[in-house]
């Protein structure tokens, strides 16, 4: 069906019928209904492609990430999706894999597809160089933070984030709280200990010995967890890194008799429900809001789309999730 068919059908002209169709203010409405009964009956699809030569847009965006298999990379692409989707625009994803010969790739394919802009999704919330050189439309970074300061990175607040579970642990009485993370190379390993000793600094307290670097494992957390209390027996809390670490930290309390949240309570982060909720007694942790940082990108990218373009860093606020592993929530 074409056009042609439509405006024949609805007894309009073929010039009508494309304003009937794209929504244009100066068709009357009964003759917009007109056009979009006949449309529907004759189940016409419009050419994209057509439109897009008209209107300067294409209404795809290409998402393009280094990790889709990921722990971090899907809950973003998800939210962007659903973004993307209300908006009615389509979305063309590619994974680099870490590889920049396929990215430079994938960055030619998306644009010989006249994508309207692009978002770069990271993997680790860590510091990329810059892509927006290579790429002539909007471009927006999600879960990385781009070496250009003229792009807009939208990242998770680490520093934010354990911020709120060390005002967590605070809060219900833990004085030596002690904290076993991932390896040091992370910024977000380093942000977590910067936020966990602020909140330390302002309640007058000291960490429990110096912060655990290592591997964002179970493993590790075991590991980490005998050092800690033979160092430090005395600890009542363990901020951990993330939830791989946590859940490890806690079999080592169970196989030395240490109740939890009774003895030691134990927060994590990331919310990783395979892991968070799972683990014996459930983690307290913190929840990165990653569909909420995809939908943000989303939006920023739809803003400079329309001409509101910004530059700097977002950094998008975590949330608390409160679990067994550290006890009621205290009553305010």
């Amino acid at each position: 069906m074409t056009l042609s068919d439509v405006a024949s059908r609805a007894g309009v002209s073929i010039a009508t019928a494309s304003k009937a169709l794209n929504g244009r203010a100066e068709v009357a409405s009964a003759t917009r209904e007109r056009v979009l009964r006949a449309a529907a009956e004759l189940s016409f699809q419009p050419n994209v492609l057509a439109t897009g030569l008209i209107s300067g847009r294409t209404r795809t965006v290409g998402l393009l990430t280094d990790e889709l298999g990921g722990r971090f990379a899907i809950p973003i692409l998800l939210g962007a999706e659903n973004a993307l989707g209300n908006g009615q625009m389509s979305v063309l994803l590619c994974d680099a894999r870490g590889d920049a010969i396929r990215r430079q790739h994938y960055i030619r394919t998306l644009l010989a597809r006249q994508v309207d802009g692009f978002i770069v999704v990271g993997d680790s919330n860590e510091l990329r160089p810059s892509l927006t050189q290579d790429i002539p439309v909007p471009v927006v970074y999600a879960y990385a933070e781009s070496t250009d300061p003229r792009d807009l990175s939208i990242v998770a607040d680490d520093e934010g984030g354990a911020r709120l579970a060390a005002e967590h642990l605070v809060s219900h009485g833990r004085r030596r709280i002690g904290h076993i993370t991932g390896p040091d190379t992370y910024r977000a390993a380093r942000d977590r200990v910067a936020g966990l000793r602020t909140v330390l600094n302002e309640a007058a307290l000291r960490l429990a010995g110096e912060p655990l670097y290592g591997e964002w494992s179970q493993r590790w957390g075991r590991h980490a967890a005998r050092l800690l209390l033979a160092a430090r027996p005395d600890v009542d809390a363990i901020f951990c890194g993330n939830d791989q670490v946590a859940a490890g930290v806690a079999d080592t309390l169970r196989g030395l008799g240490r109740r939890i949240p009774d003895d030691v309570a134990i927060i994590g982060y990331d919310n990783w429900e395979f892991f968070a909720a799972d683990c014996r007694p459930p983690l307290t942790t913190v929840d990165l809001n990653l569909e909420q940082l995809g939908a943000t990108a989303v939006n920023h990218l739809l803003a400079a789309l329309d001409g509101t373009a910004d530059a700097g860093v977002i950094r998008q606020q975590g949330r608390l999730v409160v679990r067994e592993s550290t006890g009621p929530a205290v009553q305010s």
